[in-house]
């Protein structure tokens, strides 16, 4: 408002300064107009003036005297002329700035309809706001009229609740012929014991349970260990065979006085296994990727035909330059089929690495890959970001393609590895806690757990021995044909089921369903398997008769 008012005067003042500036100019012109028609009745002097004595050079000295009449007539004569000689340009200049007022006056005007315009749109927008505000307002007495009807409502019903809780209660003791406090402790004493039943049974299964995990991460260890530092192991995981061409070729690797077998050992760091197995040499090494370039620098070494030290250490040199072009290429290939666009260098190559070592029978790259795949899987099912889930899941094993030289277990180690090349905290968090050396914190972490474990207990993924494979299969068969009532068991689907025949004559249904759940708690108790075992007992009953 301050600022209409300050508008509204400086458009008057500029009205009245215009106005003002019309008068003085109409005055110019009005005296200018008079002046000449005074100057034409003056002619009649201004021919006096003409006949008036001229002074010569005959008498320079006599003063001229002139009629004072004239005089003075003739002064007033010569101001009008130079009054008359500047009218119009005084005339163009009044009308240039009339010109420029009125402009001016013009452009004010806009603006102050603009200004109007505007304080009007706000007046309306005001005036909506209040409506609306007293709608609220409005609405809001309402609601509180009604919650306070609602509270009297509720008040009233609790009263009643209590009076019939009382009456209810009155009721029982009469018919109970107990007081509350008697029924109370005699409640209590059924809750302490059915507490005490189940605290009971919730500590036996924790008791299992933390014993299988124990077991379970024991042996886990125990082969992660022997996989990276054993310097003897098992055959399928840290020899591989060459076939020879002939035996003949055996005395040529071992060379004169053991020179040949000593230089390639020396070379490769693997150590060359000469036996009675015919065709065939075996080397044994506990790091995969060396044992993988020595079997090349071998076979390279057979289709030569020419065994030195020379030429042990010029094929060791190619192979190893192809080893690690395998190895590139496959960190390569698992960060696309993983769908990951950039990660270190030093990173892509040490999970190529990984493509030559297995854990309990499973390619540890593989293994990475699948988990990635589950990982993000799993992620998209939580809504959460699926690319860091699966980064964390490829590289929570990336710590077993590290060789012994490191120290620490093959989480902390990979942690460090994926720190040290920029991975984020999400990330080396993952790495760490994915066995639980770390308590996991974020739920990136619990996921890698999650998909770690579903693609290790993945039926067929993993492989044990033969030999305890067999001691687990003939165990089962055993739990089952203890139980009273049992004619046949078979074990079916490489231990994963037991089936069961009872005899009808002697278990009938709910005896098969309880000798069901009693094999089952037995095999819980007594073995250690991946994933589950399924117990079917069939009880089935055949009449037979012959028409004659």
């Amino acid at each position: 408002m301050p600022l209409l008012v300050l508008v509204i005067v400086i458009i008057g003042g500029v009205i009245l300064a215009s106005a003002l500036f019309g008068l003085v100019v109409f005055g110019v012109v009005r005296r200018r107009t008079r002046r000449r028609t005074s100057s034409k009745s003056a002619n009649p002097i201004a021919g006096a003036e003409q006949s008036r004595p001229v002074l010569t050079d005959e008498d320079p000295g006599q003063p001229t005297t002139l009629d004072p009449l004239v005089t003075k007539p003739l002064s007033g004569s010569h101001s009008e002329a130079s009054i008359l000689s500047r009218s119009p340009a005084t005339l163009e200049q009044a009308r240039a700035l009339q010109q420029q007022a009125g402009e001016e006056v013009a452009v004010l005007r806009r603006e102050v309809h603009e200004q109007t315009a505007d304080l009007e749109r706000r007046e309306h927008r005001l005036g909506d706001r209040e409506a609306r505000l007293d709608n609220d307002a409005r609405l809001l007495e309402e609601r509180a009229q009604g919650l306070a009807q609602l509270e009297e409502d509720l008040a009233a019903r609790k009263l009643e609740l209590l009076d019939l809780a009382e009456e209810r209660r009155r009721i029982l003791e009469r018919l109970a012929e107990l007081t509350a406090e008697q029924a109370k402790a005699e409640l209590i004493g059924e809750i302490e014991h059915d507490a005490k039943r189940q605290g009971a049974v919730r500590a036996r299964d924790i008791e299992n349970q933390i014993q299988a995990e124990s077991q379970t991460r024991a042996r886990r260890l125990l082969a992660t260990v022997i996989q990276r530092v054993a310097s003897e192991q098992t055959a399928e995981a840290v020899v591989s065979a060459v076939h020879l061409p002939s035996d003949d070729m055996k005395g040529r690797i071992i060379g004169r006085e053991g020179r040949n077998i000593r230089s390639f050992e020396q070379t490769t760091g693997v150590n060359v296994i000469i036996d009675e197995t015919p065709d065939a040499v075996l080397l044994s090494c506990f790091d995969p990727v060396r044992r993988e370039i020595a079997r090349l620098t071998l076979e390279r070494l057979l289709f030569d035909g020419r065994i030195h030290p020379s030429r042990i250490e010029e094929m060791h040199q190619r192979s190893q330059a192809e080893v690690e072009q395998v190895c590139q290429r496959a960190g390569e290939d698992a960060l696309v089929e993983a769908g990951i666009t950039s990660m270190h260098p030093e990173l892509v190559t040490t999970l190529g690495q990984l493509k030559f070592r297995t854990s309990y029978g499973q390619n540890v790259l593989k293994h990475l890959i699948e988990s990635c795949h589950i990982a993000g899987l799993i992620a998209d099912e939580l809504q959460l970001d699926r690319k860091l889930c699966g980064r964390a899941a490829l590289l929570h094993d990336i710590g077993k393609a590290l060789t012994h030289e490191a120290e620490g277990s093959h989480a902390m180690v990979g942690a460090e590895l994926a720190r040290r090349f920029g991975e984020s905290e999400d990330v080396v968090h993952a790495i760490e806690a994915h066995h639980n050396e770390v308590e996991p914190r974020t739920v990136e972490a619990i996921i890698t757990q999650a998909a770690d474990a579903i693609s290790g207990g993945r039926p067929g993924a993993r492989r044990e021995s033969l030999e305890s494979y067999v001691k687990r299969l003939a165990r089962l068969e055993e739990i089952a044909r203890e139980c009273e009532g049992v004619d046949k068991v078979f074990a079916m689907q490489a231990g994963r089921e037991i089936r069961v025949m009872v005899l009808p004559d002697v278990v009938d249904d709910i005896q098969a369903q309880v000798l069901a759940r009693d094999i089952a708690k037995q095999v819980e108790h007594e073995l250690t398997y991946p994933g589950q075992i399924k117990v079917t007992v069939v009880r089935e009953s055949r009449a037979t008769e012959v028409a004659r």
